[in-house]
């Protein structure tokens, strides 16, 4: 396996590397940060529900759908990304997607560790230091014949920014979300009283990965790649993909008699869920939508769920087990999302 140390790339072309890199058969570690500053969400998230897009905007700040699930952050040369791509076959790692999670948390947790941050992996995709706080998130996915996992060692963080990118109902929810974060999301700079140097941190990451990785060979990144990543930007950044979650039917419109659209929201173990739903006499389900800031492999099955509710009675026993069945027919795995809790949320949407 090898690894590629590239140091900074341009905003969304840092996220776009290893969406370039999984569809080119590597595998192995890619290290980078980005130079301009942008925020990602989540494959499963609605863009329109989760940032707010009029600040981005009129702040240069790029929004970018990731290939991989998680909830939406904010993202900047503060922050060392960690990407892990091999191929699903490879039997070097973990066939359950839990199981890869906490496996590959361990590289980021040990450097922590090593700069004297107490820290360890909490289920789903967290990793936290011994007084409980987050200091990192972690999210995964599957690209073609490759799996990914990326999370990112927070040098320091944009709290202020952080807040004002998410969108919220009010100013007062917005002043709550920044105390929260600050009370509940921590730094190695919060931690410390100084952030160690760069190379330094990258160090030990890599010699942490190849502990469990075995030797990974230092390759540049060549013109295929590069070519690769121009040929996704354009879809990665447009308007379509990065609405792809957003529902059909927009709020407070009447289709006609006797249909009602309901949103759900849900928090599982595992992430938020959200739901909008075109329900005929409260009797069967017509459409729906569901979107979210979990995990889910793989990542397309989640179109499969909706597809197969489409026309099955309103009830939470029918819902479920038209869920459980597509999780089963589709190998579906949503850490900490089970069939109960998404039936859960359509059926107490309103």
């Amino acid at each position: 396996m090898n690894v590629s140390n590239l140091d900074k790339l341009p905003g969304q072309d840092s996220m776009l590397i290893f969406h370039a890199l999984a569809r080119l058969g590597y595998e192995g570690l890619v290290i980078v940060s980005p130079t301009q500053p942008l925020a990602s969400i989540g494959y499963f998230q609605d863009a329109e529900k989760e940032i707010d897009l009029d600040y981005c905007r009129n702040n240069g700040i790029s929004v970018m759908r990731r290939e991989v699930g998680g909830g939406a952050t904010y993202l900047d040369e503060n922050q060392i990304f960690y990407q892990v791509i091999w191929n699903s076959k490879n039997p070097r790692f973990p066939r359950k997607v839990q199981e890869i999670f906490e496996y590959l948390s361990a590289p980021p947790c040990a450097t922590y560790r090593e700069f004297g941050i107490k820290t360890s992996f909490r289920a789903e995709n967290d990793i936290v230091t011994d007084k409980g706080q987050k200091i990192a998130g972690e999210g995964g996915g599957d690209i073609g014949d490759s799996m990914v996992f990326v999370g990112g060692i927070l040098m320091d963080f944009d709290y202020v920014t952080m807040s004002r990118v998410l969108k919220v109902p009010d100013e007062k929810f917005r002043d709550k979300i920044y105390k929260s974060m600050e009370a509940n999301l921590t730094t190695m700079k919060r931690e410390l009283g100084v952030v160690p140097p760069r190379i330094e941190i990258k160090k030990v990451l890599i010699e942490s990965f190849e502990r469990i990785l075995g030797h990974l060979e230092p390759i540049d990144i060549d013109s295929q790649t590069i070519n690769k990543i121009k040929e996704l930007e354009q879809w990665f950044m447009s308007d379509e993909f990065l609405h792809k979650k957003t529902p059909r039917i927009p709020q407070g419109v009447k289709i006609k008699e006797g249909i009602e659209i309901l949103y759900g929201l849900y928090k599982a173990k595992g992430g938020l869920i959200r739901t909008a739903e075109e329900i005929e006499n409260m009797k069967k389900i017509r459409d729906i939508v569901v979107s979210g800031d979990f995990n889910l492999f793989p990542k397309d099955a989640l179109t499969e769920v909706e597809k197969d509710l489409k026309n099955k009675d309103f009830s939470r026993k029918a819902i479920e087990k038209s869920i459980e069945k597509t999780y089963g027919q589709k190998k579906i795995e949503s850490p900490g999302v089970e069939p109960e809790d998404i039936a859960r949320t359509i059926t107490e949407a309103k």
